[in-house]
């Protein structure tokens, strides 16, 4: 039988979300007992008959129903796409019918995260919207308290509802010590939280 594991769960077009889901990962490996399984989806593209390889080339595995429903925590990244998810995110959402239907998820907690151009370009709606999919498989959705002080001192990314960055523009702002920090904690958090409802 395998450790319990936290699913660290994105999709990234530029790099800044898969950073951060490596960031989560090690929040949630420094909690004894607690594995993190850091996994992707695959891109959508606007060609129908295009499809990706069975392997992705570089980076995380796509992530198999069975990461998905065996997981004891679920940390859900996605960059912000007009304020909401990316496609590739919500088709591999779409997917979960029959873990909705087993119940698998049900009683797990849950957290979301996001990396978006500007700070008011979407970041606390496409956390929202991304937590509403997971409330429908009956997961305990977390944030982040503030009890963390980078919280209220961050004049970057970072919200109550999951750890935020604010790639800019270009998409080259690095990863804040706030962000990183935050999406350390909210790692920790997952793992913790995941042992205690075991």
């Amino acid at each position: 039988m395998s450790s319990p594991y936290i699913l660290v769960l994105y999709y990234s077009r530029y790099g800044a979300v898969a950073k951060m889901a490596q960031l989560i990962a090690r929040g949630i490996e420094s909690v004894d007992g607690m594995e993190s399984r850091i996994r992707t989806v695959p891109a959508v593209s606007s060609v129908v008959e295009a499809s990706e390889p069975e392997v992705p080339s570089d980076g995380a595995v796509y992530c198999s129903e069975t990461d998905f429903s065996e997981c004891s925590g679920l940390a859900l990244g996605s960059p912000t796409r007009f304020g909401n998810m990316a496609g590739a995110m919500k088709q591999f959402l779409d997917s979960t019918g029959a873990q909705w239907m087993s119940g698998s998820m049900i009683g797990k907690p849950a957290g979301v995260f996001t990396s978006t151009a500007s700070l008011h370009g979407g970041q606390e709606s496409t956390l929202l919207s991304m937590q509403i999919p997971l409330m429908h498989h009956g997961m305990l959705i977390t944030g982040i308290p503030y009890s963390e002080a980078k919280l209220s001192s961050t004049t970057s990314g970072g919200t109550p509802y999951g750890p935020s960055h604010l790639a800019g523009a270009d998409g080259n702002n690095p990863i804040s010590e706030e962000e990183a920090e935050l999406c350390q904690a909210f790692g920790k958090r997952l793992a913790e939280l995941a042992l205690k409802l075991a």
